[in-house]
């Protein structure tokens, strides 16, 4: 039997996740069947589940790796440049697939405590690179000091879920720049630019 390299497995998980996260996206969790799984991949439930052990794992592995995304946008840039990137490309496929896993894995937390056990530490991970990313800027100046860390850090969490809701339903009706300029207006000092 010929061996597969490493490239080439790599390369079809990638091309299964991005299949799948399309797929939860528009369906959900519960519609995301195994022949949609299929059509969305190009490839059969068994090349599927021979690098995912069931629907659960791909599903997690799907979100963990958009988590993964977003802790190192949120070390970089920040939880306003997530939302950046997010405003930027919100037409895009990819950026649908993204918030529809980013929806269903809200829905999951409260539904599923098994899945919500599971993602517990990714959702840590996401909070203390928030958190060491806002530290950081009020560190060089550039963060107001009225306010605690946490508070700021859960200010942006809140309007990063609102964001998340908002392009889920495709509305265009507010001038999202502006939003997201306020926003970063808000957690700034008034001299810090």
């Amino acid at each position: 039997m010929p061996r597969v390299s490493q490239e080439h497995l790599d390369s079809r998980r990638h091309q299964i996740l991005n299949g799948a996260r399309s797929t939860f996206a528009r369906f959900g969790y519960e519609g995301a069947t195994v022949r949609r799984l299929e059509e969305a991949t190009g490839l059969s439930r068994g090349a599927i589940f021979h690098h995912f052990k069931d629907k659960d794992a791909l599903f997690l592995a799907v979100a963990s790796d958009d988590a993964e995304q977003m802790m190192d946008t949120v070390s970089k840039r920040g939880l306003v440049g997530v939302m950046q990137d997010l405003v930027a490309a919100a037409d895009k496929q990819e950026t649908r697939g993204w918030l529809g896993t980013q929806l269903e894995v809200a829905r999951r937390l409260r539904t599923d405590p098994e899945f919500a056990a599971a993602w517990g530490q990714r959702w840590v991970a996401i909070a203390e690179a928030s958190r060491a990313r806002l530290q950081h800027q009020r560190d060089i100046g550039v963060l107001r000091e009225d306010v605690p860390i946490p508070v700021l850090a859960g200010f942006l969490q809140l309007v990063y879920d609102g964001l998340t809701r908002y392009l889920a339903t495709g509305r265009e009706d507010i001038e999202l720049e502006n939003v997201l300029r306020l926003v970063e207006d808000a957690v700034r000092k008034p001299d810090g630019r």
